[in-house]
């Protein structure tokens, strides 16, 4: 994550050398980052990272605040309606901004119109896993057992919402199985159970686990990008592996309330771009387990339209729905 201290850092630059910024001496208080993961998850760890680099920068106070609960929609609806003057910013990802759309029937805010997205960062693969004591060696083995016991076997994720927990009833969807998913706080709740054994099985991010399965604490089937993972490129896709078009991934990026003036968020797209397509920059991305996704602010917000279009569409295949 060594990459997120040198995004903010031209990140802090840039903004102190804006016209608009340096008219309204920004920053001159406390600068809040407000994240809506627990702590010790690729958003927190990536906040945590920037708001550092940025206080020792500006040598201001910048707090990170993780705000959980309904599918990290009370973090989004808490900077959605925040004073767009660069003192409350949002890392966001796909699960407030274009999955939980379609789950809920009524949200507080709305992701198209109160967000001036800046640009994508990354994308990250999740990795099917069980605990080594469940019989089933291969993703067929897998299958049979859920068929064979029906509503007997588990899966935990993140939250409803997000890419862990559309994961889990895509599988089920696609393998025709009935698997009873659980819900916790946060991807980092659900390792201590899966590692226990109290879950059958977990589609956790590649970076969380991988460490797990190279220790044989854990045993892993396939991950939910279309392409394999420079980490691990022995693992197939679970496209690869029977479930062809099978793609779960979590994606996160910079979004600031919307007014935030264009100038800024134009800037700080530009410079943002530039970063993350350097050599060095993309190799810790992909260090990291993530690959690289970068966009301009038009770009960003045509691609989370087009992404809820996606996801709503799943999410009705699924039959899925919050009330």
């Amino acid at each position: 994550m060594k990459v997120v201290f040198q995004v903010f850092a031209a990140l802090t630059i840039l903004l102190t050398a804006n016209p608009v910024a340096t008219q309204t001496g920004y920053p001159n208080r406390q600068v809040r980052i407000i994240v809506g993961f627990t702590p010790g998850t690729a958003p927190d760890v990536a906040a945590r990272l920037l708001a550092a680099k940025f206080s020792d920068s500006c040598g201001g106070p910048v707090t990170v605040e993780d705000i959980t609960g309904a599918g990290s929609n009370i973090a989004t609806d808490r900077v959605a309606k925040s004073t767009p003057d660069g003192y409350t910013l949002l890392m966001g990802g796909n699960p407030s901004l274009v999955i939980n759309p379609s789950l809920y029937d009524k949200l507080p805010f709305d992701p198209i119109k109160d967000f001036a997205p800046i640009s994508q960062v990354f994308v990250a693969a999740n990795l099917l896993v069980v605990h080594p004591h469940v019989p089933a060696k291969t993703l067929p083995e897998l299958v049979a057992l859920a068929r064979a016991q029906p509503g007997k076997l588990t899966y935990g994720h993140a939250g409803i919402g997000t890419s862990q927990h559309l994961a889990g009833e895509l599988f089920k969807y696609m393998a025709h199985i009935d698997v009873t998913p659980v819900a916790y706080r946060g991807s980092t709740a659900v390792l201590p159970d899966i590692l226990a054994g109290r879950l059958t099985m977990f589609f956790g991010n590649i970076v969380n686990v991988l460490p797990q399965v190279r220790e044989g604490k854990l045993r892993a089937f396939a991950i939910t990008s279309l392409k394999r993972s420079a980490l691990a490129p022995d693992l197939p896709t679970m496209a690869e592996s029977g479930f062809p078009g099978f793609e779960a991934v979590p994606w996160f990026g910079l979004l600031a309330p919307a007014g935030t003036p264009k100038e800024i968020v134009d800037k700080l797209s530009a410079e943002l771009r530039k970063l993350v397509d350097s050599d060095d920059v993309k190799q810790r991305i992909h260090f990291e387990g993530g690959d690289p996704l970068t966009s301009t602010p038009v770009e960003y917000s045509a691609d989370i339209d087009q992404e809820e279009t996606k996801w709503s569409a799943l999410v009705r295949k699924l039959n899925l729905k919050v009330e």
